[in-house]
């Protein structure tokens, strides 16, 4: 599971919905190497991680806010947010922002909705 920068819980699990904090590029406690596209698919891995903590995914995202440090990096940042969700296209905001914890370029935070709880699904 993805480790916080501070004191809050990364996952809420508040009836069938899934509440990701912020995510940034981290592996290990470090920002990933190769700028706004490699930060930003980082991020999207983590929040998947998370979610699938929850026995969620990727797949039941329906809205995402993504946070950037400069606005200039916004194209970049959709073409690797395509990538990571394929056709799966959550709503979503962006916002220009002074600064994210660790330096990074991008912090995404996210909601998803699980329409069965996983002890429902089993049968």
């Amino acid at each position: 599971m993805a480790s916080t920068a501070g004191p809050y819980s990364p996952i809420v699990r508040a009836g069938q919905w899934l509440v990701c904090s912020g995510q940034l590029g981290l592996v290990d406690g470090s920002l990933v190497e190769g700028g706004i596209a490699a930060q930003v698919s980082q991020a999207i891995k983590n929040a998947a991680s998370l979610l699938e903590s929850e026995g969620s995914g990727l797949r039941d995202v329906v809205k995402t806010t993504v946070f950037l440090t400069d606005m200039a990096d916004f194209a970049a940042m959709n073409d690797a947010y395509v990538a990571a969700f394929g056709d799966n296209r959550p709503t979503r905001s962006a916002f220009a922002v002074v600064g994210l914890p660790l330096g990074a370029l991008v912090e995404i935070e996210a909601w998803a909705y699980m329409s069965q709880s996983p002890a429902s699904s089993a049968g």
